[in-house]
């Protein structure tokens, strides 16, 4: 139960826009929320359904419900995003949105409203930024990017702060938008940073590979990744997408963040599907390698694997730490919603 200050209950609602939630969150504490929800998951200390999808067709976008309750750490709450492709194109929106809802466990109160669309992108990057921690190699210095869009940046962002990176290629189909984020990123991060003229560029001779696109088919082949390689695999978040050449993900050592979600809507979902490839051939969650039950890396040739498809949990504990700084701090307004 949240009380006052006088030991009554707390009933007004926390509302915090999108400026507050920036002002109240950095990378540094995303990654430790989020890589707090993967062990509270591995150790089997929540309930979290799997997305719930609805498909608008007509629109080519749809809208997910993700719900979760971290029992131990008494935090609960549910996320409804979008994702639509064209909205950049078509409305001036972006692709993202997302609003979250966190609840007292004890009464069911809705304890805040908050923006989502900025902790989507940064538990996103800092999944991939854990991934990188417990399955890069450990001297990993060479990073390729294929995607250029706000997840990509955010996925730079983790993994600068978990690899010691020397050198970043980025690529996406539009010049002038790779060209952009490679100019940001060599001035923000003090390291090279160039714009690749083709996917292929950008893959060959990197020790991690991320791929945060919404491809519906292979954007990055076998024959251009190195022996050693880890593939942060982001962008597969829905039935029919795929980034990567199934031959890799047979050849590799495959791990995933729910692996309900992951042959449903993850990097794994079509190969599955077409009998490419078995459940039996992953090696398990990406949890299970932290708390120690799997291994993950056996040899410095393995390339490894992370299929993300998003959970609720780093929602919600990114929302959570979010919201407790929001009232130590006297962020927000407060709303009576039951008024």
């Amino acid at each position: 139960m949240l009380l006052n200050g006088d030991g009554g209950c707390m009933e007004k609602t926390v509302v915090l826009t999108r400026s507050d939630v920036e002002g109240l969150l950095n990378m540094d504490d995303c990654l430790k929320a989020v890589e707090g929800a993967f062990v509270q998951e591995a150790l089997g200390r929540v309930q979290m359904p799997p997305k719930m999808y609805l498909f608008f067709r007509r629109y080519n976008g749809d809208l997910r419900v993700m719900p979760s309750y971290l029992e131990e750490l008494e935090m609960a709450g549910v996320k409804c995003v979008n994702v639509h492709p064209s909205n950049p194109d078509r409305h001036s929106l972006p692709t993202v949105m997302a609003v979250i809802e966190l609840v007292d466990p004890e009464t069911g109160f809705p304890i805040a409203l908050m923006d989502g669309t900025h902790i989507t992108d940064m538990r996103t990057g800092a999944a991939g930024g854990v991934s990188v921690k417990y399955l890069a190699s450990r001297d990993a210095s060479r990073l390729g990017i294929i995607g250029a869009g706000r997840q990509a940046w955010t996925q730079l962002m983790a993994i600068s702060r978990v690899a010691d990176l020397e050198e970043v290629s980025v690529y996406c189909r539009t010049p002038s938008t790779r060209e952009k984020f490679a100019l940001r990123a060599s001035k923000e991060y003090e390291v090279p940073v160039r714009a690749a003229t083709d996917p292929r560029e950008a893959v060959e001779g990197m020790d991690i590979v991320v791929t945060v696109t919404p491809s519906r088919s292979p954007v990055v082949m076998a024959d251009w990744v190195s022996p050693g390689t880890h593939i942060c695999a982001m962008g597969a978040d829905a039935p029919g997408k795929q980034e990567l050449d199934p031959l890799i993900l047979k050849n590799a050592r495959v791990f995933y963040d729910s692996l309900e979600q992951a042959t449903h809507s993850g990097e794994i979902n079509v190969p599955i599907t077409e009998g490419i490839l078995r459940v039996d051939d992953l090696q398990g969650s990406l949890g299970d390698v932290m708390t120690g039950k799997i291994e993950g890396r056996t040899s410095p040739a393995d390339v490894t694997v992370f299929d993300s498809t998003g959970l609720s949990i780093q929602d919600i504990t990114t929302a959570w730490m979010i919201y407790e700084r929001a009232v130590a701090g006297e962020v927000g307004l407060e709303v009576d919603l039951q008024g």
